[in-house]
């Protein structure tokens, strides 16, 4: 399935920058970030005696493409729990009872790392068509809430084809508010010196996707990894395709040919 938005009449490759989330657009890190955010909350909830239960539901509604501590706070507050907020050096092994949000964010985070180390990172192979597919002059952007990014990266073998990375460490430094804001997709695009009207957003996840629609870029296309052609529509997307080889002129041109 292949919907898009009746105003985007640019193709995609004729952009001149393209500024790709990181987990789940790139690489299948979405699934880790997903056990081991399901992993921590299950604990601390149950810790709590919550009776609601941390569902897939609440990672898409609650925590995807946010960064890190945002997404413990959204989930928190949809369960109307309140903890101290910490400091970013927080211990991830903290007491029952002690948790602050960014020693939880820590405990996710080291789960995270654990698995990548563990089980490895492959690219999609759908995005890595797509990246071979794009003109030799296109400008390549990862924007991403993660702190890993650079490393994730690398364990994929994919860090040269990117001239820019603006990830979660990049908007601390420099103060910038995570997705939904747009604020770390106009930063790539500074930083490649290109306008936002010319350059293209690539995200799986809704509150990407309403980050890219916001900074007025030249097309948003959401990926489903499971957020669902209509939420990601309905965020802004001026295209959704299951995987990035949709995108690829001859995979596009097959598309049309089989649906006539």
């Amino acid at each position: 399935m292949d919907r898009v938005n009746a105003e985007q009449t640019r193709p995609e490759p004729d952009f001149t920058a393209h500024l790709f989330d990181l987990d789940g657009v790139i690489t299948p890190t979405a699934e880790v970030h997903m056990r081991a955010w399901a992993e921590m909350f299950d604990a601390f909830l149950r810790s709590r005696g919550v009776v609601e239960p941390y569902t897939e539901r609440d990672y898409f509604a609650h925590v995807d493409g946010r960064p890190r501590y945002d997404g413990v706070r959204e989930l928190l507050a949809s369960r109307g729990i309140t903890i101290p907020e910490g400091a970013d050096e927080d211990p991830a092994d903290q007491a029952p009872g002690e948790e602050t949000v960014r020693g939880l964010g820590n405990r996710k985070n080291d789960r995270v790392l654990a698995l990548i180390r563990t089980e490895g990172v492959a690219p999609y192979p759908g995005t890595v068509a797509y990246l071979d597919a794009l003109p030799a002059g296109a400008r390549l952007a990862v924007v991403s809430s993660s702190r890993n990014a650079e490393e994730v990266l690398r364990g994929a073998e994919l860090r040269d084809r990117f001239e820019v990375v603006v990830d979660g460490m990049v908007a601390a430094a420099e103060g910038l508010p995570g997705k939904p804001a747009p604020d770390t997709f106009v930063r790539a695009a500074e930083l490649l010196g290109v306008a936002v009207g010319d350059a293209v957003v690539y995200e799986d996840a809704v509150s990407g996707v309403a980050a890219g629609a916001a900074g007025g870029f030249g097309a948003v296309i959401g990926v489903d990894r499971g957020a669902g052609h209509e939420a990601l529509h309905g965020a802004g997307a001026t295209r959704v395709v299951d995987d990035l080889d949709a995108l690829v002129p001859s995979a596009s041109s097959d598309a049309t040919e089989a649906g006539r």
